[in-house]
């Protein structure tokens, strides 16, 4: 799963970067941003692979509850938010923060279910949607048969796939379609890293409750406490950073491109951490929804010049 990048409210531009994050960027400043990206993406599979392992004495929701709480301490160390928001700012706040718990808890029970790389996999037609959402163009189209022929193949050749699990990716997708629109409202409405600590903790107070409720005392081992430290770091505070640092220095349109990769590497985190080797067409399957990601982020249609005729930033 995607780490939070804020974006200005037209998806064009990454908003500055300031305060307590300038002397991590600093660090990895020497980093060429594509590697930076690419690092990201790894982080977060590999964070995922090893939340896995957690499942069976935690739970899912109990993991994911977890690492939404030490993601939120970090933040709200890091960038100490205020409270004192409009009316409009805390709905954004909230609604983001809800969709962000959800989609992490049916994410977190659809790989409790299925391979990782399939879960990715189909968790990823949600932003593919909101890419393709309202296009007309015939390029357009090819991008969502590609995408639909990946999810037939994953479907004939799922075995003994969880439907419930299938269900679960979807649902995480379609989460993930909401999550996008709403960073873009919370990056018009929020500065720096603020917006997303509150609205993190507003995911943990979701998803921690239903975890405790079915792990218990579980919980509180100190080995699972660590681990799940190790989870948020890796899935949410390194991604975040690595990519935030990124996005000032490529377009955004070669970013998503980089991103479209996270499925693949996905699969391949699941395969080398956990074992799960995929059928070859399920790799096929794989390997058409990145193609299928990759070409509606490349030849996305450029938004129209305002009329005062200044260009739009490429």
């Amino acid at each position: 799963m995607a780490s939070p990048v804020f974006v200005d409210a037209a998806g064009e531009r990454p908003l500055p970067r300031a305060g307590p994050l300038t002397l991590a960027g600093r660090s990895v400043g020497a980093i060429p941003p594509t590697v930076q990206v690419l690092l990201g993406i790894v982080s977060v599979q590999i964070g995922a692979a090893t939340a896995k392992q957690l499942f069976a004495t935690a739970g899912a929701a109990g993991t994911v509850g977890l690492r939404l709480f030490f993601a939120a301490v970090v933040l709200l160390l890091v960038w100490r938010p205020t409270l004192r928001l409009d009316r409009r700012t805390a709905t954004v706040v909230l609604s983001y923060g809800v969709v962000l718990g959800v989609m992490n808890l049916c994410f977190y029970e659809a790989i409790d279910r299925i391979p990782l790389g399939i879960a990715v996999t189909v968790e990823f037609l949600g932003p593919l949607g909101v890419a393709l959402a309202g296009s007309r163009r015939l390029l357009d189209g090819l991008w969502a048969l590609l995408a639909a022929g990946g999810v037939v193949l994953l479907t004939e050749a799922r075995g003994d796939l969880s439907v419930a699990g299938l269900l679960f990716a979807l649902a995480a997708g379609l989460c993930w379609g909401a999550y996008i629109l709403l960073t873009a409202a919370l990056g018009s409405r929020t500065t720096d890293g603020r917006g997303l600590a509150l609205a993190m903790t507003v995911g943990a107070l979701v998803v921690l409750p239903i975890g405790v409720a079915g792990a218990g005392t579980a919980l509180l081992d100190v080995r699972i406490l660590v681990v799940a430290l190790a989870v948020a770091l890796l899935s949410s505070v390194v991604p975040y950073s690595l990519e935030l640092e990124a996005l000032r220095r490529i377009p955004p349109k070669v970013f998503g491109v980089l991103m479209s990769m996270e499925p693949a590497v996905a699969a391949l985190a699941g395969l080398l951490v956990l074992g799960e080797a995929l059928h070859a067409t399920q790799w096929v399957a794989v390997c058409l929804v990145v193609l299928a990601s990759i070409g509606a982020t490349r030849y996305a249609a450029r938004p129209p010049d305002p009329p005062d005729g200044t260009a739009q930033p490429a």
